[in-house]
């Protein structure tokens, strides 16, 4: 098993702005479920900021003020999906090293709504 992908990159920085690891249990413990529910709601962060930015970006209107804060929080929101993404990539990697590449399609996938207007 790569050293590399077998730590579990966590949804959030250290108090000095760098990533944070987990070498992850069989059963996976309480920070894992922690770093999968903090991941859920980046998830649905990013939906959400993603709905809001269509309706400022629709609008030929919109103040520049406006559009820059949607600017702001969408770049917030897809530094979070790459690092959530990042993080699942690693773990699929790990699990196909270990001979266990087979995954179940109802347990281990995820599904994201689209998003839409």
């Amino acid at each position: 098993m790569n050293s590399l992908t077998a730590l579990r990159l966590l949804p959030w920085l250290s108090a000095e702005g760098k990533p944070c690891f987990l070498v992850p249990g069989e059963e996976g413990g309480i920070v894992s479920r922690i770093a999968d529910e903090k991941e859920a709601r980046q998830l649905a962060d990013g939906l959400d900021v993603l709905r809001s930015a269509r309706r400022v970006l629709d609008d030929p209107l919109t103040p520049n003020v406006e559009v820059r804060y949607a600017a702001l929080r969408l770049t917030e929101c897809l530094a979070d999906v790459l690092r959530v993404a990042e993080s699942r990539g690693r773990r699929l990697l790990s699990t196909a090293e270990d001979g266990a590449g087979d995954l179940d399609a109802e347990s281990d996938s995820v599904s994201v709504p689209e998003a839409g207007p």
